[in-house]
């Protein structure tokens, strides 16, 4: 299976389990020419930007620790792009989610608030 299906497979656990918790997801695989989104959701006047890590196996690390400072920097950068692109001046946040497999199907491990 390549890569990007099981990223949007992840992606979709993510969205589902978020929906589960009361956010409304406004977007998901948000592309510009310069950043891209891989969630956009918003709960109780807030949106939210999620970045999701998938990793098959721990081998890999865990997805979260691929969050370096210039992945960071370009999540912030992308943020303020969707919020320019959409007139957006209420609050927003960065969250991020890991995202393994148990051979069934996709686990969310984790969503966390970034910074």
């Amino acid at each position: 299976m390549k890569t990007t299906v099981r990223g949007n497979q992840a992606e979709t656990a993510v969205a589902q389990q978020l929906i589960r918790k009361g956010y409304e997801i406004t977007a998901q695989n948000w592309k510009t020419s310069r950043c891209e989104i891989d969630i956009v959701a918003k709960k109780r006047g807030i949106i939210y930007f999620i970045e999701v890590k998938y990793r098959s196996t721990m081998a890999q690390g865990a997805g979260l620790e691929y969050i370096t400072p210039s992945k960071l920097r370009r999540l912030h950068f992308s943020a303020k792009v969707w919020t320019q692109y959409h007139g957006w001046e209420g609050d927003w946040r960065l969250l991020a989610a890991a995202v393994t497999t148990d051979g069934q199907g996709y686990v969310v491990q984790e969503i966390i608030e970034l910074e």
